[in-house]
């Protein structure tokens, strides 16, 4: 882990929106509406995924990193050379975080904490563990024995060791993630919804909401439809924001990351 990342117990959860497309300038818009309303003083930064990334890249990357943190959701997963080369990249564009895949092995991982180190400890690196749309009966079919805890926690040892700065995993991991590494690494959960019931055809298996992933130890909270799905994000960012604040998260860490 890089030095001087705060503890759990200092810091508070922070808000992303997940802006995923289909294309940027909706993204866009919705972006500068949310900025500017009361509700976006609750919003600490923006995760940019694959989709987007592919539709705008560096202009939306840029964009987004000029007004609050990005979090760079590439999930990458290649042979070290080319991850560290993306790591060099991403730091190039202003992220404050950047996923790749803990699957990618032990090479693959310090070859990006190094890149990560060369460029001054940006972006942080966050190693996905197990994606929150796949079960126990996914994991079997690729070779993954002992189910979604066992094979989150195996990935996560094997991508701290190697020195990445936090994971990414399911609120329903995060309470044994915390228990066997503490409270060091950052912790980003996706998969977050208004209600803890997953809507009908949601392909995210395993959801929580924001309260319930703060509770359980995650500090890291990514919104991605239950805001920009919404009749009204603006009033769906303002009363998810509001029922994390009377869900007594930790307080802790001032000012955006």
């Amino acid at each position: 882990m890089s030095a001087g990342a705060p503890s759990a117990a200092a810091r508070r959860p922070l808000l992303l929106l997940a802006l995923d497309g289909p294309g940027w300038e909706g993204d866009r818009r919705l972006a500068e509406r949310l900025l500017a309303s009361p509700a976006g003083a609750a919003l600490d930064g923006f995760k940019l995924g694959p989709a987007l990334f592919t539709a705008a890249g560096p202009e939306a990357a840029r964009w987004l990193a000029a007004r609050r943190a990005l979090f760079l959701d590439l999930k990458l997963h290649d042979i070290p050379a080319v991850v560290a080369e993306a790591v060099r990249a991403a730091a190039a564009l202003g992220a404050r975080w950047l996923t790749l895949h803990a699957a990618g092995g032990r090479r693959m991982l310090e070859a990006a904490c190094r890149a990560r180190d060369a460029a001054g400890g940006r972006p942080e690196l966050l190693a996905v563990t197990v994606l929150t749309s796949l079960e126990e009966a996914d994991l079997a079919a690729l070779g993954y024995a002992g189910g979604v805890e066992a094979t989150a926690l195996r990935l996560a040892a094997l991508a701290l060791e190697a020195g990445v700065d936090g994971l990414v995993a399911s609120a329903h991991e995060v309470p044994a993630l915390r228990r066997r590494f503490g409270p060091g690494p950052r912790l980003a959960v996706p998969g977050l919804r208004a209600a803890a019931d997953r809507p009908a055809g949601d392909d995210q298996r395993r959801v929580a909401t924001p309260a319930g992933a703060a509770a359980a130890g995650a500090d890291l909270l990514v919104l991605g439809r239950a805001v920009r799905a919404a009749a009204d994000p603006v009033a769906a960012l303002a009363e998810l924001a509001a029922g994390l604040e009377s869900g007594g998260a930790p307080a802790g860490e001032e000012g955006r990351p």
